[in-house]
């Protein structure tokens, strides 16, 4: 189970950064959104995975820690409010300089390249 847990956590980490380094505004968006959700998953684990633990005082002998769940719903909080920032900040970019690229620039064709090289 904790293997699993690991490897979801990884592979949401890996996706976002991924997209987090793309030249467009909304991979960027989706890759902040994706990497939030990788750190709520490894806040969560860090309150132990127990199945066993009951959430209501007096049902059971052990506990689940409440502290790793008020955090990931702070941070689920945070997180949207950050992505929806930046869901207005690519929409006003993209007024005012006609693109949604991260740089304000447009790239370069390709084919213009092969003929500038020959």
């Amino acid at each position: 189970m904790e293997t699993l847990f690991a490897l979801c956590i990884g592979f949401l980490t890996a996706c976002g950064v991924f997209l987090m380094l793309r030249g467009r505004t909304f991979p960027v968006v989706v890759g902040l959104t994706m990497l939030s959700y990788a750190v709520n998953l490894f806040i969560f684990a860090s309150g132990r995975l127990n199945l066993k633990g009951a959430v209501v005082l007096g049902t059971s002998d052990s506990y689940a820690d409440p502290l790793p769940q008020a955090l990931v719903l702070t941070a689920i909080v945070i997180g949207f409010a950050m992505t929806a920032f930046l869901v207005i900040l690519a929409i006003r970019a993209r007024a005012d300089l006609g693109n949604d690229h991260v740089d304000g620039s447009m790239p370069a064709p390709r084919h213009a390249k092969r003929e500038r090289t020959k």
